[in-house]
Parts: C-alpha cells; sequence; structure tokens
C-alpha cells in the first residue's frame, strides 16, 4: 500500500482551511504562502530579525548566507568560491524566487549545510523568508 503524499495545494488547503487555494498545473506558490508553510511547520511565527541575523552572521563555519547573496539581498551575489552569479534573493526583486517549494528546499538545504554545517529548521527558513519579504520595490 502507498502512503498518501499530499501536493503542494493539498497543503495549502490544510493550512487555510476552508479558503479557496488556487493552483496551478506547476503548483506555483507565492512566497507569502511558503512562508505560511514554513511556519506551520516550524509551529510558531517567523520573526524577520531573527532572519536577518541568521542571514548575516556565520554559525562556525567559513561563510554566511551573505558572504554569497550579500548583506542586500536586492542585488546579486557571487558564489564564494565558484565566483558564479546569483539572482537576487528577495522576492520583490525576482519574482522566480519561494515559488517553487522543492527548489526552495533544494536550496536552503545545500546552502544550510554550507554555511551551519546542517539543515535549516523550518523555523529558521520562516524567519529567513519573513526578513526577505521585508524588501520591497
Amino acid at each position: 500500500m502507498q502512503a498518501w503524499i499530499p501536493s503542494r495545494c493539498s497543503l495549502l488547503r490544510l493550512l487555510f482551511g476552508s479558503a479557496v487555494v488556487l493552483c496551478s498545473v506547476a503548483y506555483a506558490i507565492t512566497p507569502v504562502e511558503q512562508l505560511a508553510v514554513y511556519s506551520a511547520q516550524a509551529g510558531v511565527a517567523a520573526q524577520a530579525a531573527r532572519g536577518q541575523q541568521l542571514f548575516t552572521t556565520k554559525h562556525g563555519k567559513e561563510w554566511s548566507c551573505a558572504s554569497c547573496h550579500t548583506a542586500s539581498p536586492t542585488v546579486e551575489g557571487k558564489h564564494a568560491s565558484t565566483g558564479k552569479l546569483i539572482t537576487p534573493l528577495a522576492p520583490a526583486f525576482n519574482a522566480e524566487r519561494f515559488t517553487d517549494t522543492a527548489k526552495s528546499d533544494k536550496w536552503f538545504r545545500r546552502n544550510c549545510n554550507d554555511v551551519m554545517g546542517r539543515e535549516c529548521t523550518a523555523g529558521e527558513k520562516a524567519d529567513v523568508l519573513a526578513w526577505l519579504l521585508t524588501f520591497k520595490r
């Protein structure tokens, strides 16, 4: 028997109860919806100030998030070792950011491991995304 694996749309419906949730074929999610998912997983409200601190501080390893993404996530960054350009991280400055849960989780997993030597918790993801959502055009 296969276990039921909820789609992103199902998860959003669970999170938002009777609210109408429209999902495209690609299961796009907005950054605000992604924040709600991470906050629900964490069981606590996100705090932008904690997100900024996590983003700009080294955590016992060589890099912080800002080492590649810059202290201003509204501009292009550059990978610290490969030099590869990185598009802005703040959703208001890059409409593709945090619109695909699988992609967001993949990059959080990789980058948190590089910065902290472990995966980020749902609360840490929520805090960072809450901070990134404070940047407006």
